[in-house]
């Protein structure tokens, strides 16, 4: 199955993506979604993208080479933290993803 881009970070660009498709969430969750990753950049840099794949949401982070001063356990940490504090809104999207995406009951 291929991967579907909910939303992306990017801490050297500045620059944070929704993805349209996902547009019928509502506003609340969309902008749950927005600080969570954004803080994310802040606090870690590099880049932070939720991602579907396989009915699942994922978190995939990536940092330049060059980049020193990105953290790959404080991601991790990071992560497992959000994970943890924001359960219910991700199980929320992957329902939202299989009945409005997929199409199934």
């Amino acid at each position: 199955m291929e991967e579907v881009i909910l939303a992306i970070s990017n801490s050297y660009e500045r620059k944070y993506f929704f993805n349209k498709e996902f547009e019928g969430l509502p506003e609340s969750v969309k902008e749950d979604i927005q600080v969570m990753l954004v803080m994310f950049t802040m606090e870690i840099g590099g880049i932070i993208s939720l991602i579907y794949k396989d009915d699942k949401l994922l978190y995939v982070t990536e940092a330049d080479e060059e980049d020193i001063l990105y953290d790959d356990i404080g991601a991790h940490l990071k992560i497992k933290q959000m994970q943890e504090k924001k359960r219910e809104l991700l199980e929320s999207l992957e329902t939202y993803y299989k009945v409005f995406y997929l199409g199934e009951e």
